[in-house]
């Protein structure tokens, strides 16, 4: 169902979320508990990604990784459009299995934009697997083989150092709950001071933005399934609806009602 600017299609696979977007929204700097491949339809946008400052036009293939910290801002008054699959930790981790038989944990999308006609043809015949057709063998097949294929030409590990993995797990344990640099410390073996320092220079966001970025990916999760939006903000660790509104609306451009009515 469309909401003016955005629209959120049901998969043929699990753990697939497909996404189109229209908009001239600047989106401020946010993160994705999710990978995402994409191909900027129209228009241009400008960002700065883990992976440094990028540009991205019309055929352009675009990714994200989870954790990321990221922005976007279109380039001229026209805005862009995209269309974006979302794709759980866990089914990129067996695909890289399955391709590799690589360590899942430590693979990453090394380049957040590239002019790759294949790549792009390969995710276009994908996205109408998922979204339109709905045929799982030819959607799970073709993404399958867009995975290979971004992995066999931009190959990348990711190391984060164990105090700050640390640090992350004490978070990702609960992110709802509260939580203070001296538990941080705590976890890390770190000063507090030290832990804002690595996590910054790890992740590219404080403790406590990476924490609120992983309260709203919690609730967007929830929202998705038809929780109503007070109880999300509740679950979420939020000190209200409103509170969660307004970080939601930051990160992903659109209200969580709007978001909500997205899911036909």
């Amino acid at each position: 169902m469309k909401t003016g600017q955005f629209r959120i299609k049901r998969c043929a696979i699990e753990g697939v979320e497909a996404v189109e977007a229209d908009t001239a929204h600047s989106f401020g700097r946010h993160t994705h508990d999710q990978f995402g491949i994409g191909v900027i339809m129209r228009g241009a946008q400008r960002s700065a990604s883990g992976r440094g400052p990028v540009e991205a036009g019309p055929g352009d293939m675009i990714t994200v990784n989870p954790g990321e910290v990221h922005d976007g801002y279109p380039i001229g008054d026209s805005g862009r459009s995209w269309q974006m699959l979302y794709l759980d930790p866990g089914l990129i981790a067996d695909a890289v299995l399955d391709i590799a038989e690589a360590r899942a944990e430590d693979f990453v999308f090394s380049r957040p934009v590239m002019s790759d006609r294949s790549a792009v043809e390969g995710f276009v015949s994908v996205y109408a697997a998922m979204t339109q057709t709905r045929e799982t063998l030819a959607g799970e097949s073709g993404l399958l083989q867009l995975i290979a294929s971004l992995m066999e030409r931009h190959p990348q590990i990711r190391i984060v150092p164990p105090s700050v993995s640390r640090a992350k797990a004490r978070i990702d344990d609960d992110p709802a709950a509260e939580v203070t640099l001296a538990d941080l410390a705590a976890a890390s073996g770190l000063s507090r001071f030290q832990v804002i320092r690595a996590f910054a220079q790890a992740t590219g966001m404080t403790p406590h933005a990476y924490l609120v970025q992983r309260r709203i990916g919690i609730v967007r999760r929830m929202i998705a399934k038809g929780t109503p939006l007070a109880d999300a903000a509740f679950a979420g660790g939020f000190a209200d609806q409103s509170h969660m509104t307004r970080t939601f609306v930051r990160a992903y451009g659109v209200t969580p009602g709007a978001y909500a009515l997205a899911f036909g």
